[in-house]
């Protein structure tokens, strides 16, 4: 079997699709819009008809414009994004509540004297981001009626009828021990949720049942949450490099290899994915805010689209003195303050919309900076280089900011799409298209490498700078 394959990206503000041969390339891409709903006190949440609809509309797209047949499904979900369903009919029971979604809080504040045994157990710290705190709030809040899930499992569910979810997603929800790469009784336990009808956790790539919802009948043969996705595009495979993919957040991965490292730095261990029924694991650290931070100075005015960041940071040579910590929605890892808000200070009559755009970028480099050192210290090694992907990679003010702050080379994927082509690699894998992981990724050379342009000493300022800002929202907004 050496056709192509369809892989489906369901992500935060859209889904992507690509039709993926593994001669030519992507021979076809087609895009459906989501517009999560974002509500005062930090609540996002969707309508999972949108989710599964905008699946439908991608994939009928990139196989029309493809014009030819496909041998398999990948699948990559948004992770920690949850909702009740009915099993039964496939009906929702809930909205959906989007990962970036803190009702979730109250929660997490009554476990709080088990956040260490849950670290320990899980890998995770103990916040609204993950998917148990969001289920058990659905639970006690809005439901107790059929099952409550990542939306992995209900999309899955509308397509073929399996009632699954990867190792990958399943480690995303605070539920699964993490050795063992199983559901915990003791973390359901701890979060109510004892008792609940769970999905079968399996292999990212493996068959799990076909689906006509795209025309044909197509069989599903990868499933992988986003980053971890991401993570094997880029040809992150074994220890000692990571990558940072700039979505709606920014995440930074670096694989562990097969044993997780739970380190003290603030980063997530977790699974990178299952092959074989053998599992990988990964450090994960977390921006809240990337293009969303963009988005919102775009609503702001300052910029007529994300194409702009450029062309408007290039009216200025520097931030002018401001100062921008963009936690729009929380300050995620190594902090975990969700409750803290952005700051921008340093404002003066002389600041223009260029100095903005500087101190966003700066902002955004100095937190995925300061991810890069966490992961090395829980590595004990430094990161040799920072592969990156994601829209927001089209900006050379971001990336070349981004080197010059971490003071390693930042190389660029070819791959705009990465998240897409992880997911269709498993599918090839999952089909028995390929027979190695190796043999089922695309070419991973760079589009751009950026290297730092500034001294040591200055990178060290400017983080200490940005490191100062953070310790005064932390001050002024007590845990």
């Amino acid at each position: 079997m050496t056709g192509a394959v369809l892989a489906v990206d369901q992500g935060t503000s859209g889904t992507k699709a690509l039709v993926i041969c593994p001669e030519r390339g992507v021979i076809g891409t087609g895009f459906a819009a989501v517009r999560p709903r974002h509500l005062p006190g930090g609540l996002v949440e969707v309508d999972p008809g949108e989710l599964y609809g905008s699946v439908v509309d991608a994939g009928r797209r990139a196989l029309a414009e493809a014009g030819e047949p496909v041998t398999a499904l990948g699948l990559a979900n948004q992770g920690e994004t949850v909702l009740a369903w009915d099993p039964g009919t496939g009906r929702p029971l809930t909205d959906a509540l989007v990962w970036q979604d803190r009702r979730a809080q109250g929660v997490c504040d009554e476990l709080a004297p088990h956040a260490e045994e849950l670290r320990q157990l899980t890998g995770l710290p103990l916040d609204p981001y993950f998917a148990a705190p969001k289920m058990a709030w659905i639970r006690r809040h809005l439901t107790r009626e059929g099952v409550v899930t990542t939306t992995d499992a209900w999309l899955v569910h509308r397509l073929t009828g399996a009632f699954v979810t990867d190792a990958a997603t399943a480690g995303r929800t605070q539920l699964l021990d993490l050795d063992r790469a199983q559901w915990s009784p003791r973390a359901l336990d701890l979060f109510g949720l004892s008792g609940e009808r769970l999905p079968e956790v399996v292999d990212a790539a493996h068959p799990v049942g076909t689906t006509t919802a795209f025309g044909p009948e197509i069989p599903l043969t990868g499933l992988v949450v986003d980053q971890q996705a991401a993570l094997l595009a880029q040809r992150v495979t074994a220890a000692g490099a990571a990558k940072c993919t700039y979505g709606t957040g920014a995440f930074l991965l670096a694989h562990t290899g097969d044993t997780p490292r739970r380190g003290d730095s603030g980063l997530v261990s977790c699974v990178a994915w299952r092959l074989g029924g053998r599992t990988s694991y990964c450090l994960d650290g977390q921006v809240y805010t990337a293009a969303s931070a963009v988005r919102w100075l775009t609503d702001l005015g300052v910029l007529s689209d994300a194409s702009d960041l450029d062309a408007v940071g290039g009216t200025v040579p520097d931030s002018g003195g401001v100062s921008f910590v963009p936690s729009l929605a929380g300050l995620a890892a190594p902090w975990w303050r969700g409750d803290v808000r952005g700051s921008l200070t340093g404002l003066g009559l002389d600041t223009t919309a260029g100095h903005l755009v500087r101190a966003l970028c700066e902002g955004l480099a100095a937190q995925v900076a300061e991810l890069a050192d966490a992961a090395a210290a829980d590595l004990g090694t430094p990161l040799r280089t920072l592969r990156v992907d994601g829209g927001l990679t089209r900006s050379a003010l971001l990336m070349q900011t981004q080197a010059d702050l971490l003071q390693r080379p930042v190389e660029v994927s070819a791959l705009p799409d990465a998240t897409a082509l992880g997911a269709g690699a498993l599918a090839r894998l999952g089909a028995g298209a390929a027979t190695t992981l190796e043999q089922a990724l695309p070419d991973g050379k760079p589009s751009a490498v950026y290297e730092p342009r500034v001294t040591a000493d200055e990178a060290a300022e400017r983080r200490a700078r940005f490191r100062a800002e953070v310790a005064a929202l932390l001050e002024r907004t007590p845990a």
